[in-house]
């Protein structure tokens, strides 16, 4: 799919109208024949998507048709045995407790040069207006290569608010295209309060910082992270009793008490500590809390130092005393809480993408992705199943004939998660930017989904030759691997 070269090797998460529109992406899906499916069979439904009934825009029919949808997938203990396989085995995990305390100059600078490679191609700002020379060098200055000093002590903390993870420190937005600004190419992913990082460098004009995430390493804005002790840092939220986010988003109550914490967008899959002795006529930031969950959150104070306050998670804002069960009927229920959000590029625009949106799907049942589809695909901690050119359409029909609920299905660039089979076809549910398929006179329609959708895999394809199904490159079973 095309791309920046710094980025196309570290993310591409799923581009896809644009990309289908200019046959030159892709969005798996269902092993499916190269050419149009029979005119007879490509009859329209809702919205112009082929087969859609109102129904099924609704997780309720797909769970009724489950036999055993409430039975566990992984209890707790696999769980855990699993994410620890995860940081294992996958090296785009990062284990920050075993990053080395002195950080040195040749390491740091490596890593900021996986992400921040100067541009190769002409990219345009939100107005249509080419970004010059002069601009981009001004964004390259700011990373202050030159100030990394030999060695430097690593620094921990937690981020306090949603935070753009960016490939340059600046808030630039740059795009592929004169009039095309839904992605931007500067954009990497983001980060939520409670997530613990490791301080590798600051910008040049101090208002950056480039952190290591467990999932990602790029830059952030300095003020969202407070910097503490790695005691801190690491015990935060490490024994319950806890809130989970079970909701697509959560907003703590408002506050002006204490704004740090108030209005806070809580994105699904977050754990939160929760304050269970607090005293039940004592207020929480000028309320009273029975109507409200007492949690702790971290807060940045003006000196940049970690502090960690109480805040109302309001009960109704949906959480849980846990993380989910992993079932077939929870995974659909949970990804139909996204349905219809808008497509977020690196969680542009305060939402998701395609890989975010998995991600966040099976976080609420404490299951750990790595951040991007390139990584997803052939993560060695998981179940796949690849494959190649040369592989058999009928080896890719027999895969998809065995796809289970909540499965992964990957292209290149792009991730949709198994729902089940309804009117002869096979059903995803994925966050995508676009999608095309041809109608009954046979000529290939565009469809600017531009959200999460729910879409049959067969009739879907990625170029006038080509369906989703023959560019389709893995699948992920989220599995033990001694399990089926």
């Amino acid at each position: 799919m095309p791309a920046l070269p710094p980025l196309s090797q570290r993310r591409r998460l799923a581009p896809l109208a644009r990309a289908l529109i200019l046959a030159t992406a892709l969005c798996a899906g269902p092993v499916f024949a190269l050419s149009p499916p029979p005119a007879a069979t490509a009859v329209p439904g809702y919205a112009g998507i082929i087969g859609l009934q109102p129904d099924l825009l609704a997780p309720q029919a797909w769970i009724a048709a489950l036999p055993n949808a409430n039975a566990l997938i992984m209890d707790r203990a696999a769980i855990d045995a699993q994410n620890a396989r995860m940081r294992q085995l996958d090296a785009s995990i990062i284990d920050l407790h075993t990053l080395p305390a002195l950080l040195p100059q040749v390491w740091v600078r490596e890593q900021i040069g996986k992400i921040s490679r100067a541009p190769s191609r002409t990219l345009y700002d939100v107005k249509g207006r080419e970004v010059g020379a002069a601009q981009l060098q001004a964004v390259t200055a700011n990373l202050g290569l030159d100030a990394v000093p030999a060695s430097r002590p690593i620094q921990y903390g937690l981020v306090v608010h949603r935070a753009a993870l960016r490939a340059f420190p600046t808030e630039l937005r740059v795009f592929s295209s004169q009039g095309d600004t839904d992605i931007d190419r500067f954009q990497e992913s983001a980060l939520f309060p409670g997530d613990a990082v490791a301080v590798l460098h600051e910008s040049a004009d101090g208002k950056w910082v480039f952190v290591a995430s467990e999932r990602y390493a790029a830059w952030m804005e300095k003020r969202f992270v407070g910097i503490g002790s790695a005691e801190q840092v690491f015990g935060y939220g490490a024994k319950g009793p806890y809130r989970v986010i079970t909701a697509g988003k959560a907003f703590t109550a408002h506050t002006p008490e204490e704004p740090r914490v108030s209005d806070l967008q809580l994105e699904m899959g977050v754990r939160v500590p929760v304050l269970a002795d607090w005293p039940v006529m004592d207020p929480v930031n000028g309320q009273q809390a029975h109507a409200g969950h007492v949690i702790q959150l971290p807060v940045r104070n003006d000196d940049g130092s970690l502090a960690l306050v109480p805040a109302l998670l309001p009960r109704s804002q949906e959480s849980a005393s846990d993380y989910l069960p992993l079932t077939q009927a929870n995974l659909i229920s949970q990804a139909f809480k996204f349905l219809g959000e808008r497509y977020g590029w690196g969680h542009s625009y305060d939402t998701r993408d395609c890989s975010g949106f998995v991600s966040e799907i099976y976080r609420s049942f404490g299951v750990l992705l790595p951040r991007n589809t390139s990584a997803q695909a052939i993560s060695p901690a998981l179940n796949r199943v690849a494959f190649t050119d040369k592989d058999s359409k009928a080896k890719r029909n027999d895969a998809i004939a065995q796809l289970q609920v909540g499965d992964l299905i990957y292209i290149p660039g792009h991730v949709m998660m198994m729902l089940g089979q309804a009117n002869g076809m096979t059903w995803v549910i994925h966050d995508t930017s676009g999608g095309s398929w041809f109608d009954a006179s046979g000529k290939r329609v565009h469809a600017s989904l531009n959200g999460v959708s729910v879409t049959p895999l067969q009739p879907m394809m990625a170029s006038d030759t080509a369906s989703y199904i023959d560019r389709m490159t893995n699948i992920q079973r989220i599995r033990l691997q001694d399990t089926k």
